[in-house]
């Protein structure tokens, strides 16, 4: 399950959702006076990084391991 985040186009309300992948439902903005509008998804840079011995730009590296 990732965590998706989307805001509405109207009022700029945010919510995170978590969702599996293949959940390909809009969600619809709930906020009072905003007419249930379908939220729009932001994409977000993810914070996956790679750090330690073993790991370099070019894949799997053996140097530096013994």
């Amino acid at each position: 399950m990732a965590i998706h985040i989307f805001e509405c186009p109207k009022c700029k309300i945010q919510i995170e959702l978590q969702r599996s992948i293949n959940d390909e439902s809009i969600p619809l903005c709930c906020e009072d006076g905003c007419n249930a509008l379908e939220m729009e998804q932001i994409i977000v840079a993810s914070n996956f990084h790679l750090k330690g011995l073993g790991w370099s730009a070019e894949g799997y590296s053996k140097t530096g391991v013994d």
